[in-house]
């Protein structure tokens, strides 16, 4: 009798440990994708490596963006879709051998905006914005809970088909700053956003909510040059930006802040393309605390 009670506390034992490993990672991941809920050039791609640099532990990368309908009606709308992977290393803590799986999520997150401009100055306005977040994580790790089950006798909860759906709602605002003259345009934004995001319809492992807040700092420069290509001068692009993440983001990858410096060209095609009236190719450099790398940033003006 004291054998088989032994067994069953050795087996609840490795049961709570191995989901509260599980569930923390999950909360991690549920703060990460807190980084692509709005359209931001330090976040934008990012890309974290392992101690040996063999392998991405994380990879992100969104599509965003946003604008006024038009100057006589100030109605503001973004949108920001962002594919995030997850990679941590399931090993050790599981028993008395170690266990060593690479643990995949995947996930999808949509976010919407719509504000309206106040104007300050003719150059100046203030934005406020509310923002509403959809997202997906989904694991494909259903090999992954058969190998340790098989080597632990551990029936792991969410690695068995787990999900988590996640909302968020919240708001930003924000001061936009324009100043087009025909030798230089300057634009200038500093933001404020926070976010809540919760679970809903998700494996009972891994419920949980997460705080995103982030300041944001964003500059860009556009100098016509002597190239003339489609009837419209070439544009060189300068553009500065700082992030400062708060509430759970803040040092959750290693870091509070994220800068950016980029430099690139502007294509004027308003003469050939109504649609499409500006193309940009940024390069940048991103940096942080512990962090560097660098990114290619493609964009098109309507």
């Amino acid at each position: 009798m004291f054998c088989i009670a032994r067994g069953a506390f050795a087996q609840s034992a490795l049961y709570n440990a191995a989901n509260n490993y599980l569930k923390k990672r999950a909360d991690a991941f549920m703060t990460i994708t807190g980084y692509s809920l709005t359209p931001d050039v330090t976040t934008g791609s990012l890309s974290i490596r392992n101690k040996d640099g063999d392998n991405s532990d994380l990879q992100m990368i969104s599509l965003g963006g946003g604008d006024r309908i038009s100057a006589n009606f100030p109605l503001y709308l973004e949108g920001t879709l962002a594919v995030n992977r997850y990679n941590p290393t399931f090993s050790d803590g599981i028993g008395n051998s170690s266990v060593t799986v690479p643990v995949h999520w995947n996930s999808v997150t949509g976010t919407g905006g719509i504000g309206w401009d106040f104007p300050i100055t003719d150059e100046l306005r203030f934005r406020p914005i509310a923002n509403v977040m959809l997202g997906h994580l989904e694991s494909d790790l259903s090999i992954a809970s058969r190998v340790i089950e098989n080597r632990k006798g551990v029936d792991l909860q969410f690695l068995n088909g787990g999900r988590m759906n996640s909302y968020g709602l919240g708001g930003s605002v924000m001061l936009d700053y324009e100043n087009y003259k025909p030798d230089q345009e300057i634009d200038v934004e500093l933001r404020y956003t926070n976010i809540g995001v919760q679970t809903f319809d998700t494996s009972t492992a891994v419920q949980g909510s997460a705080d995103s807040q982030s300041l944001a700092l964003w500059a860009r420069s556009r100098i016509p040059t002597p190239i003339t290509l489609l009837d419209r001068p070439l544009r060189a692009v300068f553009e500065l930006a700082h992030t400062e993440f708060l509430g759970d983001l803040r040092g959750a990858l290693g870091f509070n802040s994220l800068s950016s410096v980029g430099t690139g060209i502007e294509l004027d095609r308003s003469a050939s393309d109504p649609i499409f009236s500006r193309v940009r190719v940024v390069f940048r450099y991103q940096f942080g605390q512990n962090v560097h790398g660098t990114s290619i940033g493609l964009a098109a003006s309507f």
